[in-house]
């Protein structure tokens, strides 16, 4: 299943959540048109080849040591501690990191 039916999927499973905003319906395309959000905040994207998510950085650096992601960066430099993009995986995986991610924002808020 390449990137975009994996983030299609994720839609699909959390856009109903309370508090999650789903990606733009109109299909403009604009920053934030392709994200996954929660209280304004950003959990999971769609990367051109990857589902990005916003973590711990502990569980990025995990994630990132046992191959199963590789670093985000938006191409100007250092890559994000706090993102991981997720060129392969499943639907299933990929949900459960998204629930941690959508977890984690949740609690940065104040």
């Amino acid at each position: 299943m390449d990137a975009p039916d994996r983030f299609a999927a994720l839609v699909d499973a959390l856009a109903t959540d309370p508090g999650v905003t789903p990606p733009d319906a109109d299909g403009a395309r604009r920053f934030g048109s392709g994200t996954l959000r929660a209280g304004g905040s950003i959990f999971a994207m769609l990367a051109v080849d990857a589902v990005v998510l916003k973590l711990p950085s502990d569980r990025v650096a995990a994630l990132l040591a046992d191959g199963a992601g590789r670093p985000f960066s938006s191409g100007k430099g250092q890559p994000y501690r706090e993102w991981v993009a997720l060129p392969d995986g499943d639907p299933a995986t990929d949900l459960a990191l998204a629930r941690e991610a959508l977890a984690f924002v949740r609690s940065r808020r104040r």
